[in-house]
């Protein structure tokens, strides 16, 4: 499967600057194959989150989880290149607790709503309905001699 993100959105969220942790050679330009490797092997570890509550692959990737897909890639990027901050650690740290809680369903991923087609009813506002159940536990005839 594709990575969640690629070189250009870690640009985009973190500056140019925050490449530094892929310039392994200290040459002042970035190794963008150990940077689509760390990016690949994020998506990867994502994907064992997920995996609890989504079918894979996504249909599409949601902004936030290219951020994490980049935080999880930074601290891997800098664990190899020996320049840990205390910064990457956190943000590593608060991606896994991100991914724990949509795996655990105490968060969601949130997807670009689908407009209707032409025709069909719009289901997108349907609410499950639930006609069952277990067996009652307290019910009248057996607390009545209570």
């Amino acid at each position: 499967m594709p990575a969640y993100a690629l070189q250009s959105d870690i640009v985009t969220l973190y500056g140019q600057n925050s490449l530094v942790v892929a310039d392994h050679d200290r040459d002042g330009i970035p190794d963008s194959a150990a940077v689509t490797r760390a990016l690949a092997a994020a998506s990867d570890e994502i994907d064992t989150y997920l995996a609890a509550r989504y079918t894979l692959p996504l249909a599409e990737v949601p902004g936030f989880l290219k951020t994490l897909t980049v935080d999880i890639a930074l601290y891997r990027l800098a664990l190899s290149a020996e320049v840990m901050s205390d910064e990457h650690r956190r943000r590593y740290d608060d991606a896994l607790g991100h991914l724990r809680r949509i795996a655990e369903g105490k968060a969601a991923l949130v997807f670009t709503p689908v407009p209707p087609v032409e025709g069909q009813p719009d289901v997108s506002a349907a609410q499950p309905i639930v006609s069952g159940g277990p067996a009652k536990v307290f019910t009248r005839d057996l607390m009545r001699d209570l």
